[in-house]
């Protein structure tokens, strides 16, 4: 089960951040025998630079959740090429030195499980996973490890890397179906009189809600039909750009609401530019 839980405040991650470091840096490129080596995969959702030649990334790892770690060596001719293996959604293979008390981690070696060059080709793939790197960074904070949730992340990504044309829903879709691994997918709509999608309840009801959060009829008729198909067929219900920037906001409000630390996200307005 995953559980939300805001961050602490960043100025006080940073600074347990920098006395970590501060401690790493004794050892440099040594061993570390107080941290246990391990492997695992992970899936990159964002990274942040924190000196001239190292950069913290984000990881959303099958067996320990969400980890921080230190990547030294970025600013080298060596070493900088592999900077690009560290953007949104690549997916590598790792073996680590990890120890539970840290906020940081280090990366002994990695190599690329999957590299979604097609979606770093195409700008429009590109808007998407950027967003979605977004979203996920604002999510998946601090989380136990989730076996299914990885693999519906990793699958996904693997879906829209592969899929060469018809994918403008695909970030729609996504949200969609990741609602059901956070614990608020919505309720299937029974009735054909249950005309509006209740925010709140995450159910759809015949009359609108007194609360107010609820959509109108026609984006309603949209998200029942995303909340209950595949990725194949969410490709194919036919939206206008006003239509799909309309059932995205909703989206990001419905998360927002019961995702109550959830950040803004900055790259909607960019997503929404493309594919309006």
């Amino acid at each position: 089960m995953i559980f939300f839980a805001p961050f602490r405040a960043w100025g006080e991650r940073r600074k347990l951040m920098k006395d970590e470091l501060a401690e790493l840096n004794i050892h440099k490129f040594g061993n570390y025998p107080e941290y246990m080596i391990e492997k695992t995969r992970g899936i990159v959702l964002h990274q942040l630079k924190y000196t001239d030649s190292g950069i913290v990334v984000q990881l959303y790892t099958r067996k320990f959740g969400r980890l921080s770690f230190l990547v030294r060596g970025m600013g080298s001719r060596k070493t900088g090429k592999h900077n690009v293996l560290f953007q949104p959604l690549f997916i590598l293979d790792l073996e680590i030195y990890y120890k539970e008390s840290r906020e940081m981690q280090l990366i002994k070696e990695f190599s690329v499980s999957y590299s979604p060059a097609d979606i770093f080709s195409d700008i429009k793939k590109t808007s998407v996973a950027i967003f979605l790197g977004e979203v996920l960074t604002s999510i998946l904070r601090q989380e136990s490890p989730d076996e299914e949730l990885f693999g519906f992340i990793e699958d996904s990504i693997i879906y829209f890397d592969k899929r060469i044309d018809n994918f403008a829903n695909f970030h729609i879709a996504f949200l969609a179906g990741l609602s059901s691994y956070l614990g608020f997918e919505p309720g299937s709509r029974s009735a054909k009189n249950d005309l509006f999608f209740d925010m709140i309840n995450g159910v759809f009801v015949t009359v609108p809600s007194l609360h107010g959060n609820y959509t109108n009829r026609e984006i309603s008729d949209i998200l029942a039909a995303f909340f209950s198909t595949s990725y194949d067929k969410s490709m194919n219900i036919s939206l206008s750009g006003v239509q799909r920037n309309e059932v995205l906001e909703v989206l990001v409000k419905y998360y927002s609401i019961h995702l109550p630390g959830l950040k803004k996200i900055r790259s909607l307005e960019v997503l929404k530019e493309v594919f309006g």
